[in-house]
């Protein structure tokens, strides 16, 4: 952790606007609930606003104009991201480059940056390249022709395909796997034979991967995940799936094959996406959807198949009441069924 700082350097840092004691020596974070006097905390949501009175934090991020019940405040656009600015400063330090450790594996035909790090166990191919400052943990395997970028976290028993391109300030959590072969098959009328998958994987600057997922390299040609794009744990990217720029793909989502995602699209949790076809930019898909088909730009939805969010919302709120529904349509179909007998006796009498 790095060195205390005053209420006001932290605002300086941040961009943000004191209000109440500047000189409040702070020395770390903590919740609204359990922040003491030395730490700095914060409120992203006017739901909890009123924790604030009773939070013992030194200071208390929060956004201009809020109410802060006489606690020094830091008021910032964005709490949450100030947050996140303060435990980077407060607790992330730079890696100290290690060079390549006593038990690495290492080809004498890869290339290692200057500053990069390669700890022991790591296994790193023919023809790799890693660039500078960038770390390869133990267990790491980078097959043959892979090229990583500078200040890449490769982290430990995570696997990197041959020929894979890996951009720059990339991360990729334990057990991760980059370039793994497509689910291609071809029925031969008894069985199915292998299609060989020849493509590659590329990642773009700033991607990070999450412990045990798998992006598939292309059938043919790329696989490309956008730059800024993050992957959560358990997530499968399936072959020529186009990924686009600054997307949030969480847990457990499943992208088939050819599927091409815009920028700025999440797909929550359990999301499983059809292949060949298209979401638009600035797209949100609700936790467990499914999505059949291609859906069009800029909204939101949820459910299975997916649909316009607020219409998944209504007919959500429809489904614990069809037990009672299906029971007055049917008492509804026996008294109309009575009516037509009825009138169709009187028509006969007449």
């Amino acid at each position: 952790m790095t060195q205390p700082r005053t209420v006001t350097e932290l605002a300086e840092y941040l961009g943000g606007v004191v209000r109440g004691d500047g000189e409040t020596v702070i020395s770390g974070l903590g919740s609204l609930e359990t922040a003491g006097p030395d730490a700095v905390t914060f409120l992203a949501n006017p739901r909890y606003a009123a924790k604030v009175a009773k939070t013992s934090a030194g200071a208390v991020l929060m956004a201009p104009g809020g109410e802060r019940y006489g606690r020094t405040a830091i008021e910032v656009a964005n709490p949450y991201l100030g947050f996140a600015k303060l435990l980077t400063l407060f607790y992330t330090t730079p890696h100290e480059p290690a060079g390549v450790l006593p038990a690495a594996i290492v080809s004498d035909t890869a290339v290692i940056g200057e500053g990069a790090s390669i700890y022991p166990g790591a296994s790193i191919g023919r023809n790799v390249a890693v660039g500078a400052r960038t770390v390869v943990y133990s267990g790491a395997v980078l097959y043959d022709n892979v090229k990583v970028g500078e200040d890449c976290i490769i982290h430990a028993n995570a696997v990197i395909r041959e020929r894979c391109l890996i951009g720059n300030r990339c991360i990729i959590q334990p057990g991760a796997v980059i370039g793994s072969d497509g689910f291609g098959y071809a029925p031969d009328g008894s069985g199915y034979y292998r299609i060989p998958q020849i493509g590659i994987v590329v990642l773009a600057d700033d991607v990070e991967i999450g412990a045990n997922s798998c992006v598939d390299r292309a059938a043919i040609e790329v696989t490309h995940i956008g730059r800024g794009t993050k992957l959560d744990n358990l997530v499968q990217i399936a072959h020529n799936c186009q990924i686009g720029e600054d997307c949030m793909i969480v847990s457990q989502v499943g992208i088939s094959g050819s599927a091409k995602i815009g920028n700025h699209v999440t797909l929550a949790g359990q999301v499983g996406v059809a292949g060949h076809l298209t979401i638009g930019d600035n797209v949100m898909v609700g936790g467990q959807s499914g999505v059949p088909s291609s859906l069009p730009p800029n909204a939101a939805y949820s459910g299975s198949p997916a649909m316009p969010h607020k219409e998944w919302l209504k007919s959500s709120m429809v489904i614990p009441r069809l037990p009672e529904l299906k029971k007055t349509v049917s008492a509804l179909e026996k008294r109309v069924a009575e009516l037509e007998a009825t009138l169709n006796q009187i028509i006969q009498e007449r």
